[in-house]
């Protein structure tokens, strides 16, 4: 079978770019396991109860300056972090080796400094999730790509239609410009026979500045044609936006 590593690892949270920060992570998910064993098992019998997720991380301690723009701007993932915003955050990461993608919609509970003996200075932050567990996908664009205009991206062949919906993530680490729509079309003939057309729910709402994160679901039965591509519009016009974007298709009506 084929393996890769984690080498060329990127990570997103809230559209900032923090792959350059991050020593280490780990990211679980999952249902709970209830204990279902009953008087006639051999042994243990379990099912899976409510889904759940965390990322957790060690960022490097990096107080980039500010940009003195206006407003100021904060950068560097020390400025990012230690917020501790009680909002929900969006942290995305991606293989560089793969199409694989995983996305959170989480509370950061915590930003805990710690000095080696060396002088090393690292960060340990903690993300729970909030409201949905880890999202496993497919990335939708070529990592982060950066486009100049309005036009679609190449499209994927997941092999198959489903029935049971589907979620998708948007990052945008940077945006120059007055607007730009970015939405998921999907087609069961790659456009051939069969038009594209936007995915409902599917469609993020307008970026007009960056960093910024969204996520998007649509009917947990909706129908996902074979063929799925990110399409940006725009109707004031823009000169440049870096972004990315997942998407998880659901297999099964539990597989959210």
């Amino acid at each position: 079978m084929a393996k890769t590593s984690g080498l060329g690892m990127r990570m997103a949270v809230d559209g900032y770019d923090v792959a350059g920060d991050v020593q280490s992570f780990n990211c679980h998910g999952g249902p709970a396991v209830f204990d279902v064993t009953a008087i006639d098992n051999y042994a243990y019998s379990r099912q899976g109860g409510r889904r759940d997720g965390g990322m957790d991380a060690v960022t490097y301690f990096n107080p980039k300056a500010l940009t003195y723009a206006s407003p100021i701007v904060d950068t560097g993932s020390h400025y990012l972090l230690r917020a501790l915003p009680l909002t929900d955050r969006i942290l995305t990461g991606w293989m560089t080796q793969s199409a694989d993608a995983f996305s959170l919609v989480a509370k950061q509970g915590n930003y805990d400094p710690t000095e080696a003996a060396d002088g090393m200075l690292t960060v340990a932050v903690n993300a729970m999730a909030n409201g949905y567990g880890l999202e496993w996908g497919d990335q939708l664009t070529a990592g982060k790509v950066t486009a100049t205009g309005a036009g679609a991206q190449t499209s994927v062949d997941f092999a198959a239609g489903t029935n049971f919906g589907a979620q998708a993530y948007l990052q945008v680490s940077n945006f120059v410009g007055t607007d730009a729509t970015i939405a998921i079309q999907s087609s069961s003939e790659n456009g051939a026979g069969d038009a594209w057309a936007n995915v409902t729910g599917l469609v993020f709402d307008a970026v007009t500045a960056g960093p910024v994160a969204q996520r998007k679901e649509t009917a947990r039965t909706a129908a996902i044609e074979r063929y799925l591509r990110v399409n940006v519009a725009t109707s004031g016009g823009f000169t440049s936006m870096s972004f990315m974007v997942m998407v998880t298709k659901n297999l099964t009506l539990t597989n959210f």
